[in-house]
């Protein structure tokens, strides 16, 4: 018999209304992707505190990290040093703003100066996209304006998953080979090295 009383033994199916109801409740979980880069410092240990960072923050949940690339500086000052990038696919339940933050906070943990547009950088976290969501705010567009233009972003995002889409764009794995494939835009793979997964 159903019954209101908390003390009272529930019935299965009041324990079946209850958890429906509460997970009704619960913020939707999307899946999302982070764009990740450095090229100052200990470019390898950067990328994988960067990786437990996000890892530790609640409402987050790492499914997923691609293997490293190199990558030739594009734009900014000359002679920069190369870049190590890489991608992870997390869910979350925290909304794509809030995940913004974190990431801000994330890279000014690791040293991040914004002083020069597209200059060296200790770590660049850039999201990419977050499932369902669309967005046009200057401070936070999604999905990101110029990741399928880039092949130092489409080729770890397509490592770490090859059914990958951007959104309004296509499949990742389509744009990549427009661009010339994993090799375009001055992208190698580094096998000799990795990064892992949060325990």
């Amino acid at each position: 018999m159903s019954t209101s009383d908390p003390t009272a033994t529930p019935t299965t199916s009041d324990l079946e209304r209850r958890v429906d109801s509460a997970d009704s409740t619960l913020q939707t979980v999307r899946h999302a992707a982070v764009a990740l880069g450095a090229n100052l410092g200990n470019r390898l240990e950067t990328l994988q505190g960067a990786v437990d960072a996000l890892g530790d923050t609640p409402g987050i949940r790492i499914t997923a990290v691609s293997g490293v690339f190199e990558t030739d500086a594009v734009g900014g000052p000359a002679d920069q040093p190369s870049y190590y990038n890489a991608v992870v696919l997390l869910r979350t339940t925290l909304p794509a703003t809030s995940l913004l933050e974190r990431g801000n906070a994330v890279e000014d943990a690791f040293g991040r100066v914004r002083e020069v547009r597209w200059g060296p950088r200790t770590l660049d976290v850039d999201i990419l996209a977050v499932e369902g969501t669309l967005s046009e705010d200057p401070h936070l567009v999604l999905p990101h304006p110029r990741a399928h233009e880039r092949a130092f972003v489409l080729a770890p995002w397509l490592d770490a998953d090859p059914d990958a889409e951007v959104p309004g764009r296509g499949p990742v794995a389509e744009l990549l080979k427009a661009l010339g494939g994993e090799e375009a835009q001055g992208v190698r793979r580094r096998s000799d090295i990795r990064l892992r997964l949060p325990e």
